[in-house]
């Protein structure tokens, strides 16, 4: 027998129950600091006072988590050319690199909802941080060709955990747009060190060991883990069914036990999630924006070595002014991109997107190419977070974990198919299909962004008021 008490919780009490998944095992933005705060807008003095040293702890480590994840995918462009060299493959077979990095994210797709209804916010950002060391461990001696395609596999796993579960708990911070910046800009700065580190350490020697590098992000993996165990330790747990009435007892014998309840918990707020033209209609700008990006960072070099016959060991530092521009983009952008309108500027950052694009098309020049990616990464710096933004609004609480996390594989789809698309015809025709490619799908992320519905026109306004 319990009873009722209308006292006010204490401050420790509070951070002792932060993050505590609900029911469906899902993150709200009531559970992140004890009570619901406008979604990514301005707070006030009482809620800044929330924002204490653990949670500040937690906000700096989910940056970590996608700053590590950032240098695993800036990685990528800077090191094809030497994967191709060293295995003999063509870039049809090392678009197959890409496929595994998908089938990771479709997988946690398939188990995330499931996962959390047993895995504690820690615990699932943990399990995350671990696929990816996993992963960085199986590269960094030179493995077979089947190996290291593998390892993406384990990478975007442990990746796409840990992102997914950072954004739904940094969405439900106050100012939560200027967070889901920060966590984003430290993406992109992850993506910006990556080819740097990758770059020089595959150009030093006679001979490229570009496998070293992994040694790099290994070791900020296991930073990454310590990180998490330490900041979210209040959540390293695994999750228990609370007992309640002897109904809700009996309803859940019936349904097979506790874990039979979750299960079918699990899987309806699935089907409810997927039944939504919300989590369609904003994937569609994902699909094509991720498939953009990846598809230019993953070809530029080739593209330039042979197409504009640039120096393979300078080549290399291209993608750093694309990453570089979309690091301040994603911090210089945000707060103006929210003043001003976030569906009307990054409507205008696309165009102008567009127009970058022409100019590193029909400009036949390694100086002009390189200026004209790195204001295109400036220019689409704020999308990726505006977007996260937009769509933590469009989705209750409760499923909104589940949202983003299909809402990534979504992108994924795009991010993964694009690049292989490309390779696949490169390997006929060329490497120079990069550049109509890049201008429609450039193209194609405007128009989705403009079908993306506004958060009053969703069937979840009432929530998310701004």
């Amino acid at each position: 027998m319990s009873t009722t008490t209308t006292t006010q919780l204490e401050p420790a009490a509070r951070v002792a129950e932060d993050h505590e998944l609900s029911e469906l095992g899902q993150t709200s933005r009531g559970q992140v600091l004890g009570q619901t705060p406008p979604a990514g807008g301005d707070v006030g003095p009482e809620e800044k006072k929330k924002l204490d040293r653990k949670t500040i702890l937690k906000l700096t480590s989910a940056g970590f988590c996608f700053f590590v994840a950032g240098v695993n995918d800036g990685s990528i462009g800077a090191l094809v050319p030497y994967v191709i060299r060293e295995y003999g493959v063509n870039t049809a077979i090392v678009s197959s690199i890409y496929a595994a990095s998908f089938l990771g994210w479709l997988l946690t797709a398939l188990t995330n909802t499931h996962l959390a209804q047993f895995l504690d916010l820690g615990s699932m950002l943990a399990l995350g941080a671990s696929f990816q060391i996993l992963s960085h461990a199986l590269r960094a001696w030179k493995p077979p060709f089947p190996l290291y395609t593998l390892s993406f596999c384990l990478a975007s796993l442990g990746q796409a955990f840990q992102d997914t579960h950072a954004n739904t708990f940094v969405a439900g911070v106050g100012a939560a747009h200027r967070w889901l910046a920060f966590i984003h800009a430290m993406y992109m700065a992850g993506c910006l060190t990556g080819p740097f580190v990758a770059t020089a350490v595959a150009a030093r020697g006679e001979t490229a060991r570009w496998y070293l590098f992994y040694l790099f992000p290994l070791a900020l993996g296991v930073v990454n883990l310590a990180w998490v165990l330490v900041a979210f330790r209040d959540s390293l747990s695994i999750r228990r069914k609370s007992s309640s009435s002897p109904s809700s007892s009996a309803s859940s014998s019936s349904a097979g036990g506790p874990e039979g309840s979750r299960n079918k918990g699990a899987l309806k707020l699935i089907r409810q999630t997927l039944g939504s033209r919300e989590i369609w209609l904003i994937s569609l700008f994902f699909f094509f924006f991720l498939g953009a990006v990846l598809t230019a960072s993953g070809w530029v070099v080739e593209y330039l070595v042979v197409v504009r016959s640039g120096d393979l060991s300078k080549m290399g530092y291209v993608p750093v002014g694309f990453n570089g521009g979309a690091f301040l983009g994603r911090l210089l952008l945000a707060e103006p991109t929210y003043r001003l309108g976030e569906r009307r500027m990054v409507c205008i950052y696309s165009i102008l997107c567009v127009g970058l694009q022409l100019v590193f098309w029909l400009v036949p020049n390694i100086i002009a190419a390189s200026v004209a990616i790195s204001f295109l990464g400036f220019f689409s710096g704020p999308f990726f977070a505006t977007g996260i933004s937009v769509a933590s609004k469009l989705f209750h609480p409760e499923s909104r974990s589940t949202a983003l996390a299909f809402l990534f594989v979504f992108a994924q789809i795009g991010g993964c198919l694009f690049p292989i698309v490309t390779g696949v015809i490169a390997a006929g025709s060329g490497v120079a299909v990069l550049q109509p490619i890049l201008v429609s799908l450039l193209g194609a992320t405007v128009i989705s962004w403009l079908m993306v519905p506004k958060p009053k026109e969703s069937g979840n306004a009432a929530l998310h008021q701004e």
